[in-house]
C-alpha cells in the first residue's frame, strides 16, 4: 500500500502486462489488475514493489508460504539432478513419498498425477473398476455426491461437483451421478443403491462455503457404503496436507476411506495430485488401466517430501489447529461487532470463512481487501475464506482480520 489506505492505480509495468495478458490469455478468469512478482512467507510484492498479506495462499496450495528456503532449496537441487522421467521405470522420490502418504494416511497404496481433478477422474475409473473387475458387480457405475461441493473442471470431476452454475455449457456430463444435501444422512441413504460405484464427499466443504460436517455425519456414511457395497472416496484436495490441524481431516473424525484424494498443498505450491487406496480397493487398477505421464515425477516429488519435513519439524499441525482456534475466534468476534454484515464463523484449523448477511457480497468485501492491501477469497454464497500459510505469524493473522472488518465497513449494504 501506499500509507494512505489504499492501493494506488496500475504503474506502468502493471498496465503493460494486463494489457498483453488480455490480449493473450482464453477470458476464463476474472482476474484483479494486480501483476504480483515475489513472495516471502505470507507476503507478497507485485510489480510495483506494492506488498500484500497473503490469507488466499494460492487457494490453499502454498501451506509453507511462498519462497520457504528449505522447499526452495530441495526444488532447486532436484532440478539440478534429475526432473522426470517416464513411469516405465522407478524413481526413488515417488516411492519414498508414497511410502510417507501410505503410512500417514492408513491406506496402503498411491497413485501420483498433476492435480486435484486428475486425482478425481482416477478416483472415478478406479471405483469402476474395482465395482466391476475386482468385486464383480459391473452394474455399479454410478456414483453419489454432494449439493454445493466441488471437485474440478474436467468432465468427470463436474459432473460430480454439486453446483449447477458450473455445468452451464459443458454437458452432457457423466450420466448416474446424484447429488444429495450435504449432512443428510437420510438423504444419502436414500441415494445409495446397488447401482452406486461409490458415495463422494469432501471432509469439509471447501468451494461450497467451508462447511464442515455435522458430528456423526462421515462415520454413519463409512457404515452405510459398507453395508451397501458401494465404495467411500473423501476428497481432500483443499483440506489435505494439515490446513485443518491433521495431515488430512478424516483423521479427526474417526472414520477411514477406500480412496482419499489430495492436490493443493501436497507439494507446496508445485503441481501435485494424488490418489490413495485401500489394498482390496487399489487392485482394481493393473497395468495399463491408468497413467499420468507426469505422475510421480522427481521434481514434485522432492518438493512434496520437503513439505512433510517442514510439517513434521516446523510443527505445522499443531501450528494450524492453534491459529485456526485464534482466527475463529477473531472472526467470531468481527462477526459479533457487525452483525448487520456478518452472521459468524465456520471452518477447521486454517480454513476458515466468515459468514455475510444476504445484503453483503462477499466478492466486493473482498475486494475491498485487496485495495488495502489483503488477499482473500469467496467461498460459495456467503463466505470470505482465510486460508493462510501454515507459517503464518500470528501478528499477520491479526493484521488481516483487522483489515476485513475495516473493508466489510467500506462495502455498503446492498452494494
Amino acid at each position: 500500500m501506499d500509507g494512505s489506505g489504499s492501493a494506488p492505480g496500475p504503474g506502468d509495468r502493471t498496465a503493460g502486462f494486463v494489457e498483453l495478458a488480455r490480449r493473450r490469455f482464453t477470458q476464463n478468469y476474472r482476474q484483479s489488475p494486480i501483476v504480483l512478482d515475489r513472495g516471502e512467507g505470507a507476503v507478497l510484492w507485485d510489480v510495483e514493489g506494492r506488498r500484500y498479506l497473503d490469507l488466499c495462499a494460492g487457494i490453499a496450495v502454498c501451506v509453507l508460504g511462498h519462497s520457504h528456503p528449505r522447499l526452495a532449496r530441495a526444488i532447486s537441487e532436484q532440478a539440478g539432478r534429475l526432473v522426470h522421467v517416464s513411469n516405465l521405470f522407478y524413481n526413488p522420490l515417488a516411492v519414498r513419498l508414497a511410502d510417507e502418504l501410505c503410512r500417514r494416511s492408513g491406506l496402503d497404496r498411491a497413485f501420483f498425477c498433476n492435480s486435484g481433478a486428475e486425482a478425481i477422474e482416477a478416483a472415478i475409473k478406479l471405483s469402476r473398476r474395482t465395482q466391476a473387475i475386482v468385486r464383480g458387480a459391473p452394474e455399479r457405475v454410478e456414483f453419489v455426491a454432494m449439493e454445493r461441493s466441488f471437485h474440478g473442471r474436467t468432465v468427470g470431476a463436474l459432473s460430480l461437483t454439486g453446483q449447477p452454475k458450473y455445468h452451464a455449457g459443458f454437458g452432457p456430463l457423466l450420466a448416474g451421478v446424484r447429488h444429495v444435501p450435504f449432512g443428510d444422512l437420510a438423504a444419502a441413504s436414500a441415494a445409495v443403491t446397488d447401482r452406486t460405484a461409490a458415495l463422494v464427499v469432501e471432509p469439509v466443504q471447501g468451494e461450497g462455503g467451508v462447511l464442515p460436517p455435522p458430528d456423526g455425519y462421515l462415520a454413519g456414511l463409512r457404515e452405510l457404503t459398507t453395508e451397501r457395497g458401494a465404495l467411500l472416496v473423501f476428497d481432500e484436495i483443499q483440506t489435505g496436507m494439515g490446513r485443518t490441524g491433521t495431515l488430512f481431516a478424516f483423521q479427526q473424525m474417526g472414520v477411514l476411506p477406500d480412496i482419499v484424494v489430495t492436490a493443493k498443498g501436497l507439494a507446496g505450491g508445485v503441481p501435485m495430485g494424488a490418489l490413495l487406496a485401500s489394498e482390496d480397493v487399489a487392485r482394481g487398477f493393473e497395468p495399463g488401466t491408468h497413467a499420468s505421464t507426469f505422475g510421480g515425477n522427481a521434481l514434485a516429488c522432492a518438493a512434496a517430501l520437503a513439505t512433510l519435513e517442514v510439517i513434521d519439524s516446523d510443527g505445522l499441525l499443531e501450528r494450524a489447529r492453534t491459529l485456526g482456534e485464534r482466527l475463529g475466534k477473531a472472526l467470531a468476534s468481527v462477526a459479533a461487532r457487525n452483525p448487520d454484515r456478518f452472521r459468524g464463523e465456520r471452518g477447521l484449523g486454517l480454513l476458515r470463512a466468515i459468514v455475510t448477511t444476504p445484503e453483503y457480497s462477499p466478492a466486493k468485501i473482498v475486494a475491498a481487501a485487496v485495495r488495502h492491501g489483503v488477499l482473500l477469497s469467496v467461498a460459495g454464497s456467503d463466505g470470505v475464506r482465510f486460508s493462510p500459510p501454515l507459517t503464518i505469524a500470528e501478528s499477520e493473522l491479526d493484521e488481516g482480520v483487522r483489515v476485513l472488518e475495516e473493508a466489510a465497513k467500506e462495502v455498503e449494504s446492498g452494494a
